[in-house]
Formats: C-alpha cells, structure tokens, sequence
C-alpha cells in the first residue's frame, strides 16, 4: 500500500514539475517549426509565460495563416519582424505599404508580459502598438539582448536551433526603421506535433 502512495505521489510530482519547465524541443505540441530560404529554424513555444499567446499562434500556423509572410522589419543588431498576416503575405495579397500594420482576424490579446524572462538572444516576442494589450499575430526574433524590452513585450518563446539561418535574414534600411525591400519570407511555418 505505501509503495503504490509513493509512486502515486511521484506520478503527481513529476506533472507538476513537468509543467512548470519551459518548453523544449521534446515538447512537440509547443514547437514551432519555420522554414526559411536556407532551412529550419525550430521555436520552443513558452505557453507557461504566455499561455493566451501561444494558443493564437498555434492557431494561426495550423491555418497556414504563416506560410509565405515577409520578414518585413528587420533591423541589424536588434531584430527581425514578422507575421502580419493580413499584409504580409508574398504570395496573395502583399502590400508593401500597409504591410507591419496588420494582423488576423482573430482578437488582440491582453498583455502577458513577464517580469522574470529577459528579452536575449534568439528570444520571440510579440509586436504591437502602443497599447499594451494589441498584440495579434506579429512576432519578432531577437538578434541580440535588449532590456529595454523586458517586461513591456509578451516573451513567447525561444529559437533552440537554427538561430545561424536567422541571422541571414535579409536586413532593412535603419533610416528607415528596419523596411526590407524585397524581403525574405517564411515560406512553411507548422507545429512539430502535427508532423506534415
């Protein structure tokens, strides 16, 4: 009897522990996988810091909403922006002009920012306007630290490979806050539990 207690107890634990652990790659329900111009870039997806968040773009990739939208804010030294799909997309209905304005059909979200993720290296924030509780669709991916950002942007996850092809993104004019012209795009974006 006191054995099945303990590895009851244990089971319960390791739910519990298992829950409060970042996502990793072996999460594939909270993978996100996007295809760029020269290969995979793989996101593990903090739906325990951003949970409202992660749920819309999870969503939003197995829509398709992703596939084909521009990086169309990419800044040197700093980030590069994506996921305005209502603008964005390089294969229907792209529109230089509007596009970074946009987002999908689906309601913004209330803010989740954390106080305890830093905005480093490789890490995938929410883009929005002024207002705190804009975000959307757009995400960015950090090129290098910024604290300036910490706790004033949803944290929704973290490059765990492929942050080197991130790199070569095709970068926009700083004189011109970061517009690419001719911009690179992600051409397949999926969730690894879906396995296609």
């Amino acid at each position: 009897m006191q054995l099945k207690k303990l590895a009851s107890l244990l089971v319960v634990l390791a739910g519990v522990l298992a829950a409060s652990l970042p996502a990793s790659a072996a999460d594939k329900e909270n993978t996100m996988i996007i295809t760029l111009k020269d290969g995979d870039v793989t996101v593990a997806l903090r739906s325990d810091l951003a949970p409202k968040h992660v749920a819309q773009i999870k969503k939003l990739v197995r829509e398709g909403a992703y596939d084909n939208v521009a990086f169309h804010r990419v800044i040197d030294g700093f980030m590069a922006q994506t996921g305005d799909v209502k603008f964005g997309n390089m294969k229907k209905g792209f529109n230089p002009e509007a596009v970074g304005t946009g987002g999908s059909d689906l309601p913004d979200l209330p803010a989740e920012f954390s106080q305890t993720e830093q905005f480093t290296r490789g890490v995938v924030g929410m883009a929005r306007s002024q207002d705190p509780n804009s975000a959307n669709s757009q995400f960015f991916i950090m090129f290098a630290p910024a604290p300036n950002l910490d706790g004033q942007y949803t944290i929704v996850g973290k490059v765990e490979s492929g942050m080197d092809l991130v790199d070569k993104i095709k970068k926009g004019d700083e004189a011109d806050n970061g517009t690419v012209k001719d911009p690179d795009r992600m051409i397949k974006v999926r969730i690894a539990a879906d396995n296609k």
